[in-house]
């Protein structure tokens, strides 16, 4: 098998939309890809109500935990997918050589449950789009 896109989704907190991200990346890529999320201000914890909408879809992400993003992490990624936090541009060194995608994606925490629904399946879109796009196909190299 040839290697797998490393695809890392990043917003804030890594509380909500990026975990949300990562749910749906690891519950539609399968085995197809590595996938990681980080926050620029990591909370450290992920959001009970952000688990409990990803739970109505099937989708548990209550093992998932809140990190900080490192150049580390970055550096590992093959993809780098923000959601509403920064640009990718200003967020990938110009070593970068992956690809940088940006989601305008609203940030739902301390709005209502059905804001939380709204953003979830709007990610959920997303991620089956990109999983679906040629972006997703095989590394090179692998």
């Amino acid at each position: 098998m040839k290697g797998r896109k490393k695809v890392l989704f990043v917003c804030v907190g890594n509380t909500c939309r990026s975990q949300m991200a990562e749910g749906f990346a690891r519950f539609y890529g399968k085995d197809r890809i590595e996938v990681r999320s980080a926050g620029t201000s990591a909370m450290g914890v992920v959001n009970r109500a952000t688990i409990d909408a990803m739970m109505e879809k099937g989708v548990d992400i209550s093992q998932q935990t809140s990190d900080q993003l490192t150049e580390d992490m970055i550096e590992w990624a093959d993809v780098v997918v923000t959601l509403g936090c920064c640009s990718a541009d200003t967020l990938c060194p110009v070593s970068f050589k992956g690809e940088k995608i940006d989601w305008a994606v609203e940030d739902p925490i301390g709005q209502p449950f059905e804001v939380m629904r709204r953003v979830r399946d709007d990610i959920e879109r997303r991620v089956r789009e990109l999983l679906q796009s040629s972006l997703m196909d095989d590394a090179p190299g692998g």
